[in-house]
């Protein structure tokens, strides 16, 4: 098992340098980069002038030839891209995840600063999924075809047709519109540092509401049914006869041994997926409900041209992915012996 742990750890550094490598030469053919960036704002008065000290941009004229080659050596683009590459390869292998340029921030500083939007939308998805999916798959696996089955999967099936983002303006314009029961925007109200510690988590519960219920009908119906799933293949094994010809009630059948090894493929995945949700952002929910998370900032990164965001965040959630990936086969070793890494 060792021997297959440090085969995947190995792999991992081949993994992250292709996706790497073929992000940045996708991003070298992307135009509008970042020195046209900075000459647009330029453009739009938003740079300076040359009193300021700004671009000395001169309207028709432009940017000085001079000026130019400043700004692209203020970004690494006086360099050839192979260079460019490598150096930024020598930073991610001592997780230094660079410089934003349009926000003169680290990128692991902005990270870290969005991290928390991110981790109440994806720690509330995750625990609500499961701790309503997983029960609910059980009791319909019990009483499958009944009508409670069938009405209960019915709706199952209508919650994951309806995308998050639909569902999300619908709740915005009843609940928040209409009937103004929830606010409209922010993770908490302005003057939330003001108010006493209960009425934060009032108030906080009170935003994250909307939102959570806009993201976790997918993932809730996807749970419910794999759960279910592998309740009625369990169910159906010769073992399950064994121990009902034992003597042993349905109730002792059901969870002492059906429930044991239908939730195999459950309990697995729970830890890679309670890891992601730590680094769960949803562009579309968080842009919506103006929840400024990690969602927002990749996708404001792609839309500025601002590269060191867009190759940090890429280095760093590939490399968590890879680790949880590799923590959700092991599971299946910890959970089921039968299973074995060759």
């Amino acid at each position: 098992m060792w021997a297959y742990i440090l085969k995947r750890v190995l792999l991992m550094g081949p993994t992250l340098f292709g996706v790497l490598l073929v992000t940045f030469v996708v991003v070298q053919f992307v135009p509008g980069g970042p020195v046209d960036q900075y000459l647009a704002e330029a453009r739009a008065g938003l740079g300076g002038g040359a009193e300021g000290g700004g671009l000395a941009y001169r309207g028709a004229q432009g940017v000085d030839a001079q000026r130019l080659e400043q700004i692209k050596a203020l970004y690494g683009f006086d360099k050839p891209a192979h260079e460019r590459f490598v150096q930024m390869l020598a930073q991610f292998a001592r997780f230094d995840l660079g410089q934003s340029f349009f926000q003169n921030k680290p990128v692991a500083q902005l990270i870290w600063e969005k991290l928390p939007v991110s981790m109440s939308l994806g720690l509330w998805t995750f625990f609500i999924s499961y701790g309503v999916a997983v029960p609910l798959g059980i009791a319909k696996a019990v009483r499958a075809g009944s009508r409670f089955d069938l009405v209960t999967s019915l709706l199952v099936l209508v919650a994951y047709a309806i995308p998050g983002f639909v569902l999300g303006v619908a709740l915005l314009v009843v609940f928040g519109g209409q009937l103004q029961w929830f606010p409209l925007r922010g993770l908490v109200s302005d003057d939330w540092s003001e108010l006493y510690w209960g009425a934060r988590i009032v108030d906080y519960l009170w935003h994250i509401t909307l939102p959570v219920l806009s993201m976790v009908l997918g993932s809730f119906a996807v749970t419910t049914m794999l759960t279910k799933n592998a309740m009625l293949e369990e169910i159906r094994k010769q073992y399950v006869l064994v121990a009902r010809a034992k003597g042993l009630s349905e109730r002792q059948v059901l969870w002492k041994h059906v429930l044991r090894n239908a939730l195999i493929p459950i309990v697995t995945g729970f830890p890679a997926a309670f890891i992601g949700a730590f680094f769960t952002g949803s562009l579309l929910i968080e842009t919506l409900f103006s929840l400024d998370g990690l969602g927002l900032l990749s996708y404001e990164s792609v839309i500025r041209r601002d590269y060191p965001v867009v190759m940090g965040t890429l280095y760093l959630f590939t490399l968590i992915g890879l680790l949880t990936k590799l923590i959700s086969d092991l599971c299946y070793v910890w959970v089921d012996p039968r299973v074995k890494f060759d």
